[in-house]
């Protein structure tokens, strides 16, 4: 046999081996494969058995069905997040929709709720004086639904079990005690929402404050519906009109970012003093950090929230709850807002 066939030979041997060897890695991949995926299915059917022994299976779940005027707003978030947290401690089940402000939406969202047999309805309502709103929660009544209105009332509550607000007069009440020993007059504009009273009652408290005192005076009011991107083009408009203030009194923290936006937006040079209501984060951090704005009054939507799910659990256990609960307010300015979580909700 020659030199060169016996090389040839080798060759064919060594691309034998080879191959056997690549096909065995290939094998012992599929079998290596095989092993993980059965490992995982394993861990997964674990996880739904341990799911099932710790988490003891509730065969009548309460249901609960909230909804709030808007969700473009972080208090309603944090509020409704506080509610879900405790829901699904509970292992119950939590329905939550944003009508978006259109009270028709929020009137169907009731009658969806009364069809899914809800236990309880937690709402905050778009129109506290919407008649199709009022006869959806009568209804919802009739059927045996408890219902917790949260931060702000109906002017007909013959359907409602409890109320739960902030004491959002007095916070009206502050601001207007802290403008008038801060300066000895001021030209006013308000940012309100004119259907909804928990923000009716904070711009009553502020003019039932300011009333007999003629050197402050009103000039112009704006309904804002408590959104930010509503009153930067409202202050926008007064200050186009050349109407004159020196004070921004906002129903909420979002309607006066609104409004400093929409100062520092058009060059305004005067020095304007804004209120607003809600002790946000982002307020909270401007009172912090500059001088833009006067002053907030913080209200809890961590706490209307875990009153609102207990009270709500009360009720569908036939137990009392009050008519209404009031929690008290905490005003805040630039000296006093250190004492706080600046970053999150109180």
């Amino acid at each position: 046999m020659s030199i060169h066939f016996k090389r040839v030979i080798i060759k064919l041997r060594l691309s034998v081996v080879i191959l056997l060897s690549k096909r065995c890695k290939m094998k012992n991949r599929k079998i290596l494969g095989i092993v993980v995926s059965a490992f995982i299915a394993l861990f997964a059917m674990l996880g739904i058995y341990l799911h099932y022994k710790l988490v003891p299976y509730n065969a009548n779940r309460v249901k609960i069905g909230a909804t709030y005027m808007t969700m473009n707003n972080d208090f309603y978030k944090v509020l409704n997040n506080e509610i879900d947290k405790i829901v699904e401690e509970k292992n119950d089940i939590l329905y939550t929709r944003d009508p978006a402000l259109n009270v028709d939406k929020q009137a169907q969202q009731i009658e969806s709720f009364i069809q899914k047999k809800v236990n309880v309805i937690i709402i905050n309502p778009v129109d506290t004086n919407s008649s199709r709103l009022i006869k959806a929660l009568k209804k919802a009544k009739k059927a045996g639904i408890k219902v917790v209105v949260v931060d702000s009332q109906l002017s007909d509550n013959s359907s409602v079990d409890t109320t739960i607000v902030s004491d959002n007069y007095q916070a009206g009440v502050l601001c207007a005690q802290n403008l008038m020993q801060s300066q000895s007059s001021a030209k006013i504009l308000l940012l309100e929402h004119r259907s909804a009273v928990s923000a009716v009652d904070r711009i009553n408290g502020f003019l039932d404050t300011i009333k007999g005192h003629d050197a402050y005076q009103v000039v112009d009011r704006k309904d804002c519906l408590g959104q930010t991107e509503l009153s930067m083009p409202q202050v926008e408009s007064v200050i186009n009109s050349a109407e004159s203030f020196d004070t921004v009194m906002a129903l909420n923290d979002q309607v006066a970012i609104g409004a400093l936006a929409a100062i520092e937006n058009m060059g305004l040079t005067d020095t304007v003093k804004i209120y607003g209501v809600d002790g946000s984060p982002d307020m909270k951090t401007l009172l912090a950090t500059t001088s833009s704005i006067q002053a907030t009054v913080a209200q809890s939507p961590i706490t209307i929230g875990e009153k609102a799910i207990q009270a709500g659990y009360q009720l569908d256990k036939g137990k009392k709850v009050a008519k209404e609960i009031v929690i008290p307010v905490k005003f805040m300015t630039s000296e006093t807002v250190s004492n706080t979580d600046i970053t999150g909700w109180q």
